[in-house]
């Protein structure tokens, strides 16, 4: 018996599959309705939205001490690491990375604000790590949910948003100080008629939809800097050291594990747990609300493996020399593009990992390029404000404060001391202390530690 035209269109599509069948099978490509090509698509679509991170995030470093290139090398070894983890174990389609918040909370908080060394700033994000991991063990997220309330949630994103934004026009010279108004415009030269076009052409490029519109803009502004410092001089002459290097270890291992166990140190690691857990909370059940990746239950796919490959990332990223990562809400780009499976966080690594020895040509960027990313990036996260109850004034206020507070004291600690503070302070005047659950009793007394031991 002949076989038919539909049993050899069969055998061929068995055959077709058959080449990729071992990747549809491990992460379920055909079972989520997507493609092997439509993860790789969408792979790519997440990293050239993310990929701003291999030289900001060095570049905020390198500010509390740790090298440029040393920076970089950990930043890209562990954003490989913990994706591939995030692909392969908990095969979500989410890119876990060094975080914009973390990195400034690290560097501008702990090392410049309350002098810690980088070494033990970094044993700080270890400990944070260790306890990320015992909550995600023990999936007592629900109980740390109900205990925080959501205005204060979303005022803490915003005010760190607001935090970076600041850090930004200040990295730039866009924003001096100033002895009679504290802070004003910077001088109108060509370092920042530089930023300020690179900033719009940023903008437009976002506004545009183009992939990868963060890194175009860095890209965009060094080339205007280059030229700038040659014929201005200044602090931005990018000076050309090459296109490749063997990757910079000498962060590596030089966490002070043992040195950030003092009680004055504890409200800095609780800090950074409480800003890395709720981060990575959010990010999930924004990316499972707007991709279905979601269980048989209604919850977020995998989370509790998801959270804690999220802890296992913080706990690596301070023996490899960075400030914590997290799960990164620029993931979005990948799912909207159709990306389901964990295929697409194993795209995102492989597609860092070649950066590691790309560390000179990287350095060439200055420090007025990557501004305009840093601004952009407030701006992302400012998009919770919306859900904040401003008529709610017993919520509002503490909101309020979390977040003008953070840019105005140069601190995302304060910010976030303050909002607690305030919130438990008004319900016990109120005489609603049912509304405070026992979490937030830690939290109050956790600020006050560090507002009397840091001030």
């Amino acid at each position: 018996m002949e076989p038919t035209s539909s049993s050899l269109a069969e055998k061929a599509s068995g055959q077709s599959l058959g080449q990729g069948n071992w990747l549809d099978a491990y992460f379920g490509v055909s079972r989520r309705g997507s493609t092997v090509k439509t993860e790789i698509l969408a792979g790519i679509a997440t990293f050239l939205a993310s990929m701003y991170i291999i030289v900001v995030n060095p570049a905020i470093l390198s500010h509390a001490g740790i090298p440029f290139s040393a920076a970089l090398s950990a930043t890209v070894l562990i954003s490989f690491m913990s994706s591939l983890a995030m692909g392969l174990y908990a095969r979500n389609p989410i890119l876990v990375a060094p975080g914009m918040g973390m990195n400034a909370l690290f560097t501008y908080t702990l090392v410049q604000g309350a002098g810690l060394s980088w070494e033990v700033a970094l044993g700080c994000v270890f400990w944070s790590g260790v306890l990320f991991a015992t909550l995600a063990m023990f999936n007592v997220r629900e109980a740390i949910i109900n205990a925080i309330p959501p205005s204060l949630r979303y005022a803490i994103t915003c005010g760190i948003g607001l935090f970076i934004t600041f850090i930004g026009f200040k990295n730039a010279g866009f924003i001096v100080g100033s002895d009679a108004t504290l802070v004003t415009l910077g001088s109108m030269d060509a370092s920042l008629i530089t930023f300020f076009i690179g900033m719009m052409a940023t903008a437009i490029l976002v506004i545009m939809r183009f992939n990868g519109a963060l890194i175009l803009g860095i890209a965009l502004t060094t080339l205007l800097a280059t030229p700038m410092g040659r014929l201005w001089g200044g602090d931005v002459v990018v000076e050309w050291s090459g296109i490749a290097a063997w990757p910079d270890f000498s962060a590596v291992m030089q966490v002070d594990i043992w040195g950030a166990l003092k009680v004055a140190y504890l409200p800095f690691i609780f800090v950074m747990l409480f800003t890395n857990f709720f981060d990575a909370l959010s990010c999930f059940m924004a990316l499972s609300e707007s991709a279905d990746l979601k269980d048989k239950d209604g919850n977020p796919r995998n989370l509790k493996r998801s959270m804690t490959v999220d802890a296992f990332a913080s706990m690596i990223a301070a023996p490899l020399g960075t400030s914590a990562a997290q799960t990164f809400i620029e993931s979005g780009a990948g799912v909207a593009q159709g990306g389901r499976t964990g295929l697409v966080a194993v795209t995102i690594a492989l597609l860092f990992l070649p950066f590691l020895f790309l560390s000179p040509l990287l350095s060439l960027v200055p420090g007025i390029a990557t501004a305009p990313a840093l601004v952009l990036v407030g701006l992302f996260m400012l998009a919770p404000v919306s859900k904040i109850d401003w008529s709610q004034f017993e919520q509002a206020f503490p909101a309020f404060l979390a977040i003008i507070l953070m840019p105005l004291t140069y601190s995302i600690t304060l910010g976030i001391a303050f909002g607690f503070l305030s919130f438990v302070l008004i319900k016990l005047a109120t005489g609603k202390l049912y509304d405070i659950k026992p979490a937030m009793w830690v939290s109050a007394a956790l600020s006050v530690v560090m507002l009397v031991t840091t001030h």
